[in-house]
């Protein structure tokens, strides 16, 4: 056995680990929320308390993780195809469906996260940002109406996630809200919005 095969082998099975345990949790979060303990994550993980620590050496930092992955994996492809769309305000559709399907499949997961202050100020720019870009876009196009300013998206997003039922089982009630909400952003007929107030906290 040459002298690096030991090594390597060591880093294989730690990141191997890293996944179990990623993966465990995340399924956790999602069915059970920031109720369950590390102790319950590592035996579905089937990994060692003390080999999970070694990876998270605490909760926060593994609910970070696993909103960092979700991120990665699910909303940052939504932007892509989202900024790629001819039509900003279905491009705006597309983000807010993603955002809205994987909060209504997953609500263990978004109420851990904020239980565990994962939503942190750098998290929500890497939504919002690309979401106001296309709300600009489509107000250059006459889609949306001119009066239309970034804070009433983050506020639109609270409206939306707050219709949402999880207790009462699989709810696609908010796809309604979504087309109502999307509606009321074209100009035509738009009634005058009062002046804009200081921006909400997302």
């Amino acid at each position: 056995m040459r002298s690096t095969d030991a090594p390597r082998r060591r880093r294989a099975d730690a990141a191997r680990n890293a996944e179990r345990i990623m993966r465990a949790a995340r399924a956790a979060f999602a069915e059970a929320g920031g109720g369950i303990t590390l102790e319950e994550i590592a035996q579905r993980a089937g990994v060692g308390l003390a080999t999970l620590y070694r990876h998270f050496p605490s909760k926060d930092r593994l609910v970070r993780e696993v909103v960092e992955e979700l991120m990665r994996e699910e909303i940052e492809p939504a932007i892509t195809r989202a900024l790629a769309e001819q039509d900003p305000l279905r491009g705006m559709s597309v983000m807010l469906e993603t955002v809205l399907t994987l909060a209504s499949g997953q609500p263990g997961i978004l109420a851990t996260a904020r239980d565990a202050g994962a939503l942190t100020a750098d998290v929500a720019p890497r939504f919002i940002q690309p979401l106001t870009q296309l709300m600009r876009n489509a107000q250059a196009a006459g889609q949306v109406r001119a009066d239309l300013e970034p804070d009433d998206l983050k506020r639109m997003l609270v409206m939306l996630l707050s219709t949402l039922r999880p207790a009462e089982g699989p709810d696609e009630g908010w796809r309604r809200s979504l087309v109502l909400l999307l509606d009321a952003l074209r100009p035509d007929g738009a009634t005058p919005l009062p002046p804009a107030t200081p921006p909400a906290r997302c």
